[in-house]
Order: structure tokens, then C-alpha cells, then sequence
């Protein structure tokens, strides 16, 4: 108890889930509508498996920063916050994000809908009649990393073969949003993911293209971006030199269109078929089945919570946002139980993941350092 009371001083709310029923108790409003369809898609959980979670009480964050630093105050008894990433200098823990069920502020539709659009999208322009270049486009202002990102657009003094385009949502949002669907956004053979103030709701989208996804180095991570292998599922990108590194992406991938090719549609089928809203929701069972393990204590209601249902949350939301929730409602409990949990890594095979996906990424750098020293010879 004193540990997940320790986690309420950075805490938009805390969730209880008591025989089934769900409580809410709000401390602070959270940005747009994160808090909302964060706890309109853990209420689909519990419409998909029915009275299958233990009873549990939460604290989450809807902040992007993780702040639970792996520190020696938290080696014994770290406080368990929910969040939507982290990194390996903290111990959040990692939800699926709110985009799931829909980010009506910039009117992107719930996953299960826009999924299937994206697959029909990536149709339209095949991979060799794209653009040869890199393509980006959000809000460069959140992050330093981005601002440089944008040094690296075409000029009349150099091509990195990047187009870059700066998002504006305020224009967007008045025009209706005719320029930011993201369906129409496969037409370059090289699609730009870089973190802005911490991990991007941008990654699925962007992976989900066929085109190579040229990922500039992250420094945080989302609940299934670890299953991701570099030079298999993305292009690494190095974070000091953006800009040769996509150069030097572009000019290996339009010289090798096969291999290029190969990368694209290894990630859109990592998305397509891994991160379906089934396994979305096995893994909210799992990660909260095993949390609620770990409790010594039985959760109560605090007289400020308020019981949380399906009705009240509709009846409560207008516009876009009811659309979003009704799109996204689970119509009933599901047909079969969650899979089935494969055992975790041991020590020794986790360290050898880890240490071939670094081998890929060294393996690149060489070799676009390679170029660039070739480069410069013939020049």
C-alpha cells in the first residue's frame, strides 16, 4: 500500500478495480484526452474478459517523461506507475497508450479501424513509384532533436534526400484535417521516426508503411517497440549526424530496392499482425493479471472515487470523441481466453538479444562510415 501511494504525487488518477466494477479517483485533468481513452480502453478489457481480473488498484501518469528512476530510494520498493513509455534509467510501467482508442484532438481514428486503412493505403503507390526520398512530417517545435531533424531538408546548398515538413494542427484543425490523413502518407520509399519530447504515438503509423522506416537512435520505448530488430524491421539512424545517416540510408536503399523493400514490409507486417487490438488487450490482461499478483492487501474505494461504466462515459462525451469511443466499444465478452504467456528470457539469452541487435546497428554505422571516407576520397 505504501508503495502505490507513493506513486500518486506525479499520478493523473488512480484506478480501482474491485469485484469487477471499476472506481476512478482524478487528481489532475491530464493533456487533451489521454486519461479519458486510457480508461475507456481499460474498460473494454473488462468487456472482453469479463470478471477474469483480480481486484487491483493503479496509479498512472499520462505525462510522456517516465520519472520512476532506478535509483536507491526505488531498489527495494519502487512505486508502481503506470505510463505509456519508458527507458532504461527508469521503472514505469508500460501501458498501451491512448491512441488505441482514438486521439480525437487530432482526429486519428481508433487502431482497429485505422489499421486496416493503413494496410489498404499502403496500396495505392507501390514501393518503386514513391518518392526516392526520406519523409517526415509532425511538430518539430517539442524537441531539440526534431529541430535538427529539420537542417537535414532540402536546400539550395545540399540534398540529404530528406523532405521534412513542420506540422501544423491549429491550420489542420480549420481546414479538416485534409492534410494529415494518415492513409495518404505512404508516397516516399522512406518514412522518418524520430522521439520528440520523449517516445512518439507516431511509430505504429509510420512502421505501418511499407516504406523502411529510418529511425533516428531512441532513447525510450513503448510497450512493443522492443520486439522490433534493427536492419529487419527499421534502418538505424544515428542521433549526432541525422543527416548523412539518412543520406547514406536512402542512397544504400535506392542502390539495394530489394533489400530496401524487405525492411519496409517486415515492419508493416510486425504491425499488421503483431500488434493487433487482440494482443493489444492480452497484453493489459497479462501485464495486470501479474501486478494484481503482487498485492498483500485487499484495494478499497476512497470516498472521492466515482464508479466507471460504459454508459456513463458515452453519455458523457460529444462529437468526435463519442464517435471514437463508439467505434472502438468491444460488442461483448470474447469467444476465447487470453493466449497464453510464453515463459520470459533468462539472463543469458536476454544479453544475447540485446547484444546481436547492438551488433546490427555498430555494423551499420561502419559501414556508412565506410562511405562517407569514400565519399570524401573521391570528391
Amino acid at each position: 500500500m505504501e508503495m502505490v501511494e507513493k506513486a500518486k504525487p506525479t499520478a493523473n488518477f488512480k484506478l480501482v478495480i474491485l469485484k469487477g466494477k471499476v472506481y476512478l479517483e482524478t487528481y489532475e485533468k491530464a493533456f487533451q484526452t489521454r486519461d479519458t481513452f486510457t480508461l475507456w480502453g481499460i474498460l473494454q478489457l473488462l468487456r472482453r474478459y469479463p470478471r477474469m481480473l483480480p481486484d487491483l488498484e493503479l496509479m498512472f501518469d499520462c505525462v510522456d517523461w517516465p520519472v520512476v528512476s532506478i535509483g536507491q530510494n526505488n531498489v527495494i520498493d519502487p512505486p508502481p506507475l503506470f505510463r505509456y513509455c519508458g527507458n532504461d534509467d527508469t521503472l514505469d510501467l508500460v501501458f498501451p497508450d491512448w491512441s488505441f482508442w482514438g486521439w480525437a484532438e487530432v482526429n486519428v481514428k481508433p487502431w482497429e479501424i485505422l489499421s486496416g486503412e493503413l494496410k489498404e493505403g499502403n496500396k495505392r503507390i507501390s514501393w518503386d513509384k514513391r518518392e526516392p526520398y526520406a519523409y517526415w512530417k509532425g511538430n518539430p517545435s517539442v524537441a531539440k532533436t526534431r529541430q535538427d531533424l529539420m537542417a537535414c531538408n532540402i536546400s539550395d546548398k545540399q540534398d540529404w534526400n530528406a523532405r521534412l515538413y513542420a506540422q501544423d494542427w491549429g491550420r489542420e484543425s480549420q481546414e479538416g484535417y485534409k492534410k494529415s490523413d494518415l492513409t495518404n502518407q505512404c508516397t516516399h520509399r522512406y518514412k522518418v521516426y524520430i522521439e520528440g519530447s520523449a517516445w512518439s504515438v507516431s511509430e505504429k503509423y509510420i512502421l505501418a508503411c511499407d516504406s523502411p522506416t529510418l529511425l533516428v537512435k531512441p532513447h525510450y520505448y513503448d510497450f512493443f517497440t522492443r520486439g522490433l530488430v534493427p536492419v529487419h524491421h527499421y534502418w538505424p539512424i544515428q542521433e549526432d549526424d541525422k543527416c548523412k545517416s539518412i543520406k547514406y540510408a536512402v542512397d544504400w536503399g535506392n542502390t539495394h530496392t530489394k533489400k530496401a523493400q524487405n525492411i519496409g514490409k517486415a515492419a508493416s507486417d510486425f504491425i499488421q499482425q503483431e500488434l493487433k487490438m487482440d494482443f493489444v488487450y492480452d497484453y493489459m490482461f497479462h501485464l495486470l493479471n501479474s501486478y494484481a499478483k503482487l498485492f498483500r492487501y485487499q484495494p478499497s474505494i476512497s470516498d472521492k472515487a466515482v464508479e466507471l461504466c460504459v454508459e456513463s462515459m458515452v453519455c458523457n462525451a460529444q462529437g468526435i470523441e463519442k464517435k471514437f469511443m463508439l467505434e472502438s466499444l468491444v460488442k461483448g465478452p470474447s469467444n476465447t481466453d487470453p493466449c497464453i504467456m510464453p515463459p520470459p528470457y533468462d539472463p543469458p539469452s536476454l544479453q544475447t538479444q540485446i547484444k546481436r541487435k547492438q551488433s546490427l546497428i555498430e555494423r551499420i554505422e561502419y559501414k556508412e562510415k565506410s562511405y562517407w571516407k569514400k565519399k570524401n576520397v573521391t570528391s
